[in-house]
């Protein structure tokens, strides 16, 4: 398999569609050696270890306050593979195409892909992560500002992608995540559930869905390994600055705004506010760094220096 064969088997209509609803299309991504067991521990060996996501989390799904960081110090691949099969950890190795050649190719052939695809589909500020979760681990209820597909690779994930809007998410939290004033968790209701598009995900099989719509992701009871994708079209790029302006209109102004989608004037002139808004540093973005709670070499016998095996 070369990075010029397809990737995706995309239907005649996706340009009508991409963007606009929740797609699950088949891929075959799953097949490259490297997300094989050797693949992913030379990944884990390789990826800068600064850059590593390490989390854990409780059971209940409104919970996502249990979601914690922690650190692995120097393990090798092996054991944080073997700390993911034992535990519940999530881990989350963020543009992975920045800093691997390999992933960066791979980066590379998806958007291609997606481009020769999709009628006049235009991608930016693209960022390939992987992630790999323990059995019955979940990301909880949140939203993205820019457009995200999730492929997965090995195992089942059972995701629930809800409608962008009130009240799932109501427009001040929309522009909090894109604000950068919080991180993207939101409160989640589970009378939602009857509302949410349910897709479980096996391995060949990718989703994307609507920009800032809210989902929440809970593994099947094995090892996961998916690839996260995100990345912004001229279009999105346009939503995601009238969603900025209105919320600096909102914030320093006391107007209630509302999003215009499309090349509405109205947004564009938005998008105009947004630039300068940001020149004006009139909104500062929040730090929130999260201090490691555990040390995930405490997981795996024999990992933890001075600790017996």
């Amino acid at each position: 398999m070369t990075t010029a064969d397809p990737i995706v088997t995309w239907p005649k209509d996706v340009g009508d569609r991409f963007g606009r609803e929740t797609l699950v299309l088949p891929h075959n991504l799953h097949q490259r050696q490297m997300f094989s067991d050797q693949g992913l521990i030379d990944l884990l060996d390789t990826y800068p270890r600064e850059k590593l996501g390490v989390f854990t989390m409780g059971h209940d799904p409104v919970d996502w306050q249990s979601w914690q960081v922690g650190q692995a110090g120097d393990m090798g691949g092996k054991d944080l593979l073997a700390a993911v099969e034992a535990g519940r950890i999530w881990l989350n190795l963020r543009a992975v195409n920045q800093h691997l050649p390999a992933y960066d190719g791979l980066c590379e052939a998806i958007f291609a892909d997606k481009e020769a695809h999709v009628s006049g589909l235009k991608t930016m500020k693209r960022d390939l992560g992987v992630l790999i979760s323990s059995p019955n681990a979940q990301v909880f209820y949140h939203l993205d500002s820019p457009l995200v597909s999730l492929w997965q690779i090995r195992g089942t994930k059972h995701v629930r992608v809800y409608p962008p809007k009130a009240p799932f998410a109501r427009p001040e939290q929309i522009e909090a995540v894109v604000l950068r004033e919080t991180d993207e968790q939101i409160p989640f209701d589970p009378a939602w559930d009857k509302e949410a598009q349910e897709i479980t995900l096996e391995p060949g099989m990718m989703v994307t869905w609507p920009q800032n719509a809210p989902h929440r992701i809970v593994n099947g009871p094995m090892v996961n390994v998916s690839l996260s994708v995100e990345f912004m079209t001229p279009a999105a790029l346009l939503r995601a600055n009238v969603i900025y302006a209105n919320g600096v209109l909102r914030r320093r102004f006391q107007m209630e705004p509302e999003i215009q989608s499309g090349l509405d004037p109205r947004a564009l002139g938005k998008f105009a506010l947004a630039r300068a808004f940001k020149a004006a540093g009139l909104q500062k973005a929040h730090e929130h760094r999260l201090v490691p709670s555990f040390d995930l070499r405490d997981h795996v016998p024999g990992t933890h220096p001075g600790r017996p095996g």
